[in-house]
């Protein structure tokens, strides 16, 4: 058999090859390149915003500025609430804003705080006070990522919605400052405050990583009936009014009754647990009562209509 020669081969490849798709390039390009929804960037704009206000506390409490640094954590917090929000309500939602948004929230409500807290007094205790401030940014990070992976939990019940696993990050992020703050109200700075600070700080990063069941707020003012539109627009203008004309007695204030509001959390969670076990049990009583008499899902009365068991 003679070998095939070139003008041949190169006959045959041009068979094999597929004409070219002009038309089919064109629409791989506008997939690639295909335009992004302002709906979905409003959200991420927000959340780099907020990053902003973060990486602008931690210069603020290089230059011994801290009452703008705090003013900034506190900035990036509101922001952070909002962002989430509004990603919900425009359906903006995103893997992209969603993994945004976990970073930013390392920075600005975990190592943005523990910078302010070592600069402001932890850095008279030296390495402890430094190891303090780490244990802190690092349990902030352990907490948004166990909050990324529960989200994709399909056991968990409906109701656990309504609850974080552990203090949420910027919570944590505007507690773990309540020394500062009361600084700013006339407490004297000593080694006895820092001492108190670097176990007020251990405390609430082990907040942060446990298993205590926090009320999320996320189910809270969804829906406003029309007679509460404006006593609430009213309420919420004057909190910020007073949080800007007093801001140290606010955030000291809010702080408190923060902490102090954890316990009927966990009490509530523990209701809703027990109210679920006694659901699933009254469900097989039910069914067993209404089972037919015949049936081999009825439930015997007595031991002497149950069968003897088989040797």
């Amino acid at each position: 058999m003679a070998a095939p020669t070139r003008k041949g081969y190169i006959a045959a490849m041009a068979i094999r090859r597929p004409p070219f798709d002009r038309s089919r390039l064109l629409r791989l390009r506008q997939r690639r390149f295909r335009r992004i929804p302002v709906r979905i960037l409003v959200p991420n704009v927000v959340t780099l915003l907020a990053l902003c206000a973060g990486l602008t506390a931690i210069r603020l409490a290089f230059e011994d500025r801290y009452g703008l640094a705090l003013a900034a954590v506190v900035f990036a917090a509101i922001l952070d609430a909002i962002d989430g929000r509004l990603a919900r309500f425009l359906k903006g939602t995103s893997r992209f804003g969603a993994e945004l948004d976990s970073l930013s929230d390392f920075v600005n409500f975990g190592v943005a705080p523990a910078l302010i807290l070592y600069f402001w007094g932890l850095h008279s205790l030296k390495s402890a006070g430094w190891i303090a401030a780490m244990v802190f940014a690092i349990c902030v990070g352990l907490r948004l990522a166990r909050f990324n992976v529960m989200l994709d939990d399909p056991d968990r019940p409906a109701w656990a919605s309504h609850f974080f696993v552990g203090m949420p990050a910027p919570a944590g992020a505007i507690t773990v400052l309540l020394p500062i703050y009361a600084s700013f109200l006339g407490l004297p700075r000593s080694t006895a405050l820092a001492w108190v600070m670097l176990v007020y700080t251990l405390g609430i990063a082990s907040l942060m990583v446990s298993r205590l069941p926090v009320f999320s707020g996320k189910r809270v003012g969804t829906r406003v009936t029309p007679e509460l539109v404006g006593p609430l627009i009213v309420v919420v203008v004057a909190s910020f009014a007073l949080l800007i004309a007093y801001p140290w007695i606010v955030l000291t204030l809010g702080t408190l009754a923060y902490l102090a509001s954890l316990p009927f959390g966990w009490l509530s969670y523990r209701g809703y647990e027990r109210r679920e076990r006694e659901s699933e049990a009254e469900v097989p009583a039910a069914a067993a009562q209404s089972a037919p008499a015949g049936s081999g899902f009825a439930r015997p009365q007595n031991n002497e209509d149950r069968p003897s068991r088989l040797n």
